[in-house]
């Protein structure tokens, strides 16, 4: 019997809005789409609490690297904090009582796992697959991924053989005891220099594999005492005028990162004399002295790590590795490094955000492909051409290398948020951002970021990718890209009103079902 014929028509997706992901960015985005009453959402989490990379890395010593007061929602401030840097359980414990405060749990489902998100061009939906093979519907999808969330492991010979004890720092084995334990440790690392000073502890030795030797600052951190709690909570203002003190404070780094990279010099003449203050052995010394500009990589922050490589049981280690084995880690003059546990502190794929998600758009464009072939390219790192209301908060050089990313994530969720009621205005389905405006976008940034440290400073970062592209950083003060996001210019897309695709359907061919 032959099926009955039918038009594709216009129909109501599974949700208005698809979130992905329950970290600073997908709470965030929930808690805008709540106070805007679009309740039609939901929030898709691939593990079973929120929290996102803030609930991923437990390992000891994890902290911010930015003030407290600054990183952390500007309409939900804290005066509770313990420390001007907060521990990891603090932030965590945070973005849940941020997500229960403004109601946005009951729209998150947990245990989704999403293999990828592919545009319908007939419907003008987006449809998520999942790891469990179940099909959910969208009008609008917004990323809150984020760029620290895969874990990367180094391309090292071997690595699989090793039959020890063996993780990454973000999944970090608690049950497994370091003490008593020879531990090599390879990457030196954001995470690496917050946990080394730990296990050096407990640890009979720690054998430290060092590819590139970070700048390390001194950490500005102490505790918040009881009387500047009670202010924070009780004087009208003293929070937040101290929130803005550090961010004008932050932003003037701009000056010698993106401005005036001559700037430098000065910091880093202050972090060599910290190196001489705690590292006596000249040998020692030369080897965690790096050999590039300040602020060409992250510049991290540590009032312990020095300390840690001084002590007689850790052996900083600068010779290539040439393979791992059974034993343990073999370097490149032959000399076999015997060891209990490996532990990778190698950091993440901050330039391949999207590995193992696959994402088509209009006429099946694979962003993957494409991000490869030219890097990953976004307008203002949240929409991208031919990929209809598709929208990525910490998407592409929305990356910072001198304040908070809260910022650049709430100036992103409002920009979103515009696009989202100028559709519910005017009538249209989606839209599509053009392609000569991302390109105009790209080709400034791109001049912006030629002349800054990070481009320029002799070193190869996790901010560029495998083409020497730096699809990382944000190259200017914060409040421009918060002044660029805070309205939406319909000029700068293509929009199809849902008027418009209901005829097109209409008069498409008929199709059978």
């Amino acid at each position: 019997m032959t099926s009955p014929l039918r038009h594709p028509l216009v129909t109501k997706p599974d949700h208005d809005v698809v979130v992905i992901g329950t970290g600073f960015s997908g709470i965030g985005m929930g808690i805008a789409l709540k106070k805007a009453g679009m309740d039609d959402f939901v929030i898709l989490e691939k593990a079973d609490t929120v929290g996102g990379t803030w609930r991923d890395n437990h390992y000891p010593g994890c902290a911010c690297d930015v003030q407290s007061h600054l990183y952390s929602y500007s309409f939900e401030p804290n005066p509770d904090w313990s420390r001007m840097y907060s521990p990891q359980p603090e932030i965590r414990a945070y973005i849940e009582r941020t997500a229960k405060k403004y109601g946005v749990l009951p729209h998150i489902r947990f245990g989704v796992a999403l293999t990828g998100a592919h545009f319908e061009d007939d419907l003008g939906l987006w449809r998520l697959t999942t790891a469990k093979g179940e099909t959910i519907t969208a009008r609008a999808v917004v990323s809150g991924m984020g760029a620290l969330s895969i874990p990367a492991y180094p391309n090292i010979e071997g690595r699989e053989s090793f039959k020890g004890k063996t993780f990454h720092s973000q999944d970090w084995d608690h049950d497994y005891d370091l003490a008593g334990k020879t531990v090599a440790v390879i990457g030196t690392g954001a995470s690496a220099i917050q946990f080394v000073p730990q296990i050096a502890k407990t640890a009979a030795r720690v054998e430290l594999f060092q590819r590139t030797a970070p700048w390390v600052m001194p950490k500005p951190d102490r505790a918040i005492g009881t009387l500047e709690r009670a202010a924070n909570r009780y004087i009208p203002g003293f929070q937040r005028s101290f929130r803005e003190l550090i961010y004008w404070y932050l932003e003037a780094r701009v000056l010698g990162f993106v401005i005036r990279p001559s700037l430098m010099s000065k910091l880093e003449g202050m972090a060599r004399r910290y190196i001489a203050k705690h590292i006596k052995d000249p040998e020692l010394r030369a080897k965690v002295t790096p050999d590039y500009t300040i602020g060409c990589k992250r510049i991290l922050l540590s009032n312990d790590y020095y300390q840690a490589l001084a002590r007689p049981n850790v052996d900083v280690i600068t010779t290539g590795i040439a393979r791992i084995t059974e034993k343990g880690v073999v370097t490149t003059d032959g000399v076999e490094h015997a060891v209990d546990a490996i532990i990778y502190g190698t950091g993440f794929k901050a330039t391949d955000m999207l590995s193992g998600f696959s994402i088509t758009g209009v006429g099946g464009a694979d962003l993957n492909a494409r991000w490869k072939e030219d890097g990953a390219q976004a307008y203002l790192g949240t929409t991208t051409t031919g990929f209809p209301n598709l929208y990525f908060l910490m998407g592409p050089n929305t990356g910072l290398g001198h304040s908070s990313m809260v910022y650049m994530i709430e100036s992103q969720i409002h920009y979103v948020m515009e696009a989202l009621k100028l559709m519910k205005a005017r009538g249209y389905h989606h839209m599509d951002v053009k392609p000569e405006v991302q390109a105009d976008f790209n080709r400034k940034l791109a001049g912006k970021l030629d002349g800054t440290v990070w481009n320029n400073g002799g070193c190869l970062s996790w901010y560029r990718d495998d083409k020497g592209r730096n699809v990382t950083l944000w190259p200017d003060f914060t409040f421009r890209f918060g002044h660029a996001t805070a309205k939406i210019n319909a000029a700068d897309y293509v929009a199809t009103k849902t008027a418009d695709l209901a005829a097109r359907q209409k008069a498409a061919p008929l199709a059978a079902e």
